[in-house]
């Protein structure tokens, strides 16, 4: 069973930068995309980016031009790249890995993913 485990999160302040890192351990399952969610307290779980094994990227129209979903095959990282960050990206920041290839779809929904990391909180002060 596939592990997945995120760090880089932290405070910083509006218009900052933080790069999350999500480690994959456990070769039992392939998956055809990984992305990043969030859930800010009261609010549902969104879909920020994802990325298909073919290289394939998707955003969230909230994150598009500043966030950057990337992935180091060799070291098995997932990272999310996340720049000019405003207070409303504070949440907790999840990284999950599923079998249905995204881009296609045009949307990022946490129905097709299976497997999900415990978090990394990022919190953004004005």
């Amino acid at each position: 069973q596939v592990q997945l485990v995120e760090s880089g999160g932290g405070s910083v302040q509006a218009g900052g930068s933080l790069r999350l890192a999500c480690v994959a351990s456990g070769y039992s399952y392939s998956s055809n995309s990984m992305a990043w969610f969030r859930q800010a307290p009261g609010k549902e779980r969104e879909g920020v980016a994802a990325r298909d094994s073919d290289g394939s990227t998707t955003y969230a129209d909230s994150v598009k031009g500043r966030f950057t979903i990337s992935q180091d095959n060799a070291k098995n990282t997932l990272y999310l790249q996340m720049n000019n960050l405003l207070p409303e990206d504070t949440a907790m920041y999840y990284c999950a890995a599923g079998r249905t290839y995204i881009q296609p779809l045009g949307y990022i929904d946490s129905f097709d993913f299976d497997i999900w990391g415990q978090g990394t909180q990022v919190t953004v002060s004005s």
